[in-house]
């Protein structure tokens, strides 16, 4: 028989699960924060990202908020605090606190069925669609592929058609696998959105930005074009040099990647999920509804090694344990038009740092931030953060198709007449071509 092992009570010590090995001293959150600068502008120059602005929160206060470097290389004005980014994925953690905020208003439920929410959701096996909820949705333990939907939505599908075909995607087993998906997470929110009779851009501004004085974030693709403050997207060529990216209008998956905002507003939002749901001394989200959303529900992947950390998936955000023996809970965001993005969150010493860029991923603001917590947990940067998270960033923009590296035939048959090609092509999830 297994004891269960309550959470201490209010004013006793601490279980030995929630204390690090490795204490903070005194004063050297606020020494790394002092050095946090000149890391910004060491990584800034190294990758040559033409902007960046950064903000981190401290026990409850706002302890850094500054930008780098440029908003466009067009037309360099300079990137502050206040300059508005997209935040591609990094979404993903801001759409699960809104549905927390319904969630603790008996407004939903994050073991909702999505198909009571949603009129017309259904997935390709008839018990998945009876039995998916929103937590499943936003774990990305649904059943649905890695990514299934974005290629519809680059090719212009509308958020209606793509949600639609998602009935059409082969599924895995519901709750065994975890696949990020997009879509998935979108369906899930726009259920939230519709039980509670609105849309999901206009309950992510009623129920969380407005509460937090979050004046220039939006979940509307429009209300960042408005922005005089804004920053472009930038890709490199093939030679390093950075230039303009093509434009992202990602209001298709809005709660999956179509946030914008500011690195100003951000540390509001941090500084609630750092403080329980409180805000300013108002209870905004109930606290139950937010632990569920920071527990972990499935493991990303195996590990890498028997003494490897598993991370895992929350709803709609990642959870880790660092090398100091931290919960860390973390999100990045890319657009492969230009733009990353990263938050990382330590609740057991309340604090977090944002770091929003309008290159595309090459590893900066992760890197910025891993060097960050490095020093406020360890003292000093314990290697370097850009080196490791390059490659590993770089190989999600390689080609992936089966026939890379195989040789090219000694005598391939020449092609056929267009004629022979031209045609129609269709299948139920992608359509007629």
């Amino acid at each position: 028989m297994c004891a269960v092992l309550a959470a201490p009570a209010h004013g006793q010590a601490p279980s030995p699960s929630s204390v690090s090995a490795l204490p903070i001293p005194p004063g050297q959150v606020a020494a790394a924060v002092g050095r946090l600068d000149g890391v910004a502008r060491d990584l800034l120059a190294r990758t040559g990202v033409p902007g960046m602005a950064i903000a981190v929160v401290h026990d409850d206060r706002v302890v850094f908020a500054r930008g780098f470097g440029v908003r466009s290389l067009a037309d360099p004005a300079p990137v502050d605090a206040n300059t508005v980014f997209q935040l591609a994925s990094v979404s993903k953690p801001i759409a699960g606190t809104v549905v927390a905020r319904a969630v603790g208003e008996r407004k939903a439920d994050w073991n909702g069925r999505v198909s009571r929410y949603l009129p017309g959701f259904a997935l390709a096996d008839a018990h998945a669609t009876r039995t998916v909820t929103v937590a499943d949705l936003f774990a990305h333990r649904s059943g649905l592929p890695d990514h299934l939907g974005d290629i519809l939505e680059d090719l212009g599908a509308s958020r209606a058609t793509i949600l639609r075909r998602l009935r059409f995607a082969p599924l895995t087993p519901l709750r065994q696998n975890f696949a990020y998906n997009n879509f998935g997470i979108s369906a899930g929110a726009f259920a939230v959105a519709r039980k509670g009779g609105t849309s999901w851009e206009a309950l992510s501004e009623r129920s969380l930005y407005r509460p937090l004085g979050m004046t220039s974030t939006s979940s509307r693709h429009r209300d960042f074009l408005r922005r005089a403050n804004r920053a472009s997207l930038h890709v490199q060529d093939a030679a390093g040099r950075w230039g303009a990216g093509g434009r992202r209008n990602p209001d298709a998956q809005s709660p999956a990647g179509g946030v914008s905002s500011s690195v100003r507003d951000l540390t509001q939002w941090m500084r609630l999920l750092l403080a329980d749901g409180m805000h300013d001394g108002r209870r905004l989200i109930d606290p139950d509804a937010l632990r569920a959303m920071r527990t972990p529900t499935i493991a990303l992947g195996a590990p890498a090694a028997p003494d490897s950390r598993t991370a895992m998936s929350g709803l709609g955000v990642d959870i880790t344990v660092d090398a100091t023996g931290r919960v860390r809970l973390t999100h990045s965001g890319a657009f492969t038009t230009g733009g990353s993005t990263h938050v990382s969150l330590l609740p057991a010493e309340k604090l977090g740092v944002v770091v929003l860029t309008n290159g595309w991923q090459i590893g900066l603001p992760e890197a910025v931030a891993g060097s960050f917590l490095d020093l406020a947990e360890q003292g000093h940067v314990t290697r370097d953060w850009l080196t490791t998270f390059a490659p590993l960033l770089a190989a999600s923009r390689q080609n992936t198709s089966r026939l890379l590296g195989r040789p090219r035939p000694a005598r391939p048959k020449p092609a056929r007449s267009t004629a022979f090609y031209a045609g129609t092509y269709a299948n139920a999830f992608y359509g007629r071509v």
